[in-house]
């Protein structure tokens, strides 16, 4: 396994990151493993050198959280942690969503529970909340960080502009910024370079991309996506922009170089991802050992420049998702 900083904090993490919205109740998503399955990925990824850890307190409504606290039981010193809260978690709750102080002291305090620890690693923001200043959402975790709860603080999409804004707050009101940002980013999906990625190049802040497969869109020749369990049941495939955009093509390069290298369609294109000097750790979501192994091969894939430059080439603009 590699390792690397998180951004700026001198944090160490895996250059892969483990994501654990596989992992809960089925009830919440077809595709989800229960809790034995999810416990032998986790397992192997220990045994592999993974130590950062991402999950979300909306993941199964928290099963996820518990699954994941409980199959560390024993290494949790050494886990990086990292959940986050925004999404409604009790629909007789208005409270139980958004960035308000109470929300995240309460969400917070429910995942930090489930999870079994006294400190969260890293409570990142899960979505914008239009309805809360920023200046209390960063005063609410700031607060967190003084009281030991969470040790870092981190933000998902958004637009460039709104974390721009977020970084300054903190600055002009003394209070710990945002030290991450887990966006979406794949090779399918590369409206993030415009504007957010170079921000957070600028800012040494840490880029933990979501859906570096495009949701399994980049696993395999596009017109067998409908094949697999997931792509039957998986709505929020056909939310996002891949197939437009060269996307199409660019599924059709990665299997012609998966293909001449002897390695997966996965695997080229989670290599491509950790070849972008901006990028810390891709968060990979998996519901096999056999994957997860895969995913930790791609980190001594090497892809020159001009494969890299191939399979660019055929991209074009497509509208920006992600951030809803």
């Amino acid at each position: 396994m590699e390792y690397t900083t998180l951004g700026s904090t001198g944090m160490s993490v895996s250059r892969i990151c483990l994501g654990c919205m596989s992992f809960g109740d089925q009830s919440w998503r077809d595709w989800v493993l229960e809790e034995e399955e999810s416990h032998e990925i986790i397992n192997r990824a220990i045994d592999l050198g993974i130590n950062f850890f991402d999950t979300a307190n909306m993941y199964s409504l928290g099963e996820s959280e518990r699954i994941l606290g409980k199959a560390l039981e024993g290494y949790r010193d050494r886990a990086v942690i990292a959940s986050k809260c925004y999404f409604e978690m009790d629909e007789s709750n208005p409270n139980s969503q958004g960035l308000s102080r109470k929300a995240i002291e309460q969400e917070l305090a429910a995942s930090k529970e489930r999870l079994g620890v006294d400190t969260i690693d890293l409570y990142q923001t899960h979505r914008w909340d239009y309805n809360t200043p920023i200046e209390e959402t960063l005063k609410t975790l700031d607060d967190a960080v003084q009281r030991g709860d969470i040790r870092y603080p981190g933000a998902s999409s958004m637009w460039a502009y709104q974390f721009a804004q977020s970084l300054s707050k903190a600055d002009s009101v003394d209070v710990q910024p945002f030290v991450s940002m887990q966006n979406h980013y794949n090779l399918v999906y590369r409206e993030e370079e415009r504007e957010m990625l170079p921000l957070c190049e600028e800012e040494g802040i840490g880029v933990l991309p979501w859906s570096p497969l495009a949701r399994g869109y980049l696993t395999r020749p596009y017109e067998q996506i409908d094949a697999t369990s997931r792509g039957e049941a998986e709505e929020y495939l056909y939310e996002h922009p891949y197939r437009e955009g060269g996307g199409d093509t660019i599924n059709e390069r990665v299997e012609e170089l998966a293909a001449e290298k002897g390695v997966s369609m996965a695997q080229i294109a989670l290599s491509w991802l950790l070849h972008q000097d901006v990028v810390d750790a891709p968060i990979i979501g998996v519901t096999s050992v056999e994957h997860l192994e895969q995913a930790v091969e791609a980190l001594d894939i090497d892809l020159t420049s001009s494969e890299q430059e191939y399979l660019e080439e055929p991209y074009e603009p497509v509208p920006v998702s992600g951030h809803e």
